[in-house]
């Protein structure tokens, strides 16, 4: 019986403590400029609602406003029905502790014109896909594509295609056609490819940051570990009290048969057992 109620008190010890490291904000439909009136949801890539994560923005309106002020919270989703240009702003995950994910800037217009790029990073090694788009989504319009403000090319079709990104590809771009106008701007982000793990050996000292989000994660959590153990404690001394087992000699049988007895006879030995 005691076993099985502390295997219950570890399940839940495990479920307490129990805290998702990192949420990566999801955007759908995916891309960082949307038209005016187009629905769009969000996600913080777990049940955000039960799991401790809030969905925040900043913009021109308001400061680290959650989803219930702006959109509509369905499951682990939070939905815009109509976004407009005042919705343009950063949007982030945040943990019980505080702990933000990484922000995207979302960019809504009411230009005829957007560009369609990745509103995640991109892993260095990988293509990229811009497409000049026009709110009427009519296709094979020539497009002039910029970065840093400066011509990278012009596509007859409005797609262009960045093959195997590095580093040097990160920057500010947008798009022009002439028959319509000119897109904003957003940044494509690049993040370096993952290197190989290396041996315990030669292993690295944990990182600053590391170091912080693990203390972080003990003062914020630790609590119920402890409550747990003082829980378990207290119920092993509730059941395991303090016993005092008593032993009697009495004098031998020759003396017993005549009857008589005397006090000196009779040892009486208390032995008091102190557990600590």
């Amino acid at each position: 019986m005691e076993q099985t109620f502390l295997q219950w008190l570890l399940c839940l010890t495990t479920m307490l403590c129990y805290q998702p490291t990192q949420a990566h904000l999801r955007v759908s439909p995916s891309s960082s400029q949307f038209f005016s009136w187009t629905p769009v949801s969000l996600s913080c890539g777990y049940n955000y609602s039960s799991a401790g994560w809030t969905l925040r923005r900043n913009t021109s309106k308001d400061t680290r406003a959650e989803c219930v002020e702006w959109g509509k919270p369905v499951d682990s989703l939070c939905n815009i029905s109509y976004i407009i240009p005042w919705d343009s702003g950063v949007y982030w995950c945040e943990s019980r502790g505080g702990e933000p994910s990484r922000s995207l800037k979302i960019i809504v217009t009411d230009k005829p014109v957007i560009l369609l790029s990745p509103v995640l990073p991109v892993m260095e090694g990988h293509d990229v896909s811009l497409h000049c788009q026009t709110k009427s989504h009519s296709s094979n319009h020539s497009a002039d594509f910029y970065k840093d403000g400066s011509l990278i090319r012009t596509e007859p079709t409005g797609h262009m295609t960045i093959h195997r990104v590095t580093k040097s590809d990160e920057g500010l771009y947008k798009c022009n056609i002439s028959s319509h106008g000119e897109s904003p701007s957003s940044w494509i982000y690049i993040t370096s490819a993952p290197t190989t793990t290396p041996s315990p050996r030669n292993s690295a000292p944990p990182s600053a940051s590391a170091t912080l989000q693990l203390v972080l994660h003990l003062v914020v959590f630790c609590p119920y570990c402890i409550t747990t153990v003082l829980m378990v404690s207290l119920y092993r001394h509730r059941h395991t009290g303090t016993s005092l087992p008593i032993s009697i000699a009495t004098a031998p049988p020759n003396h017993a048969n005549k009857g008589l007895v005397n006090k000196s006879d009779v040892v009486i030995d208390v032995t008091t057992e102190h557990h600590f």
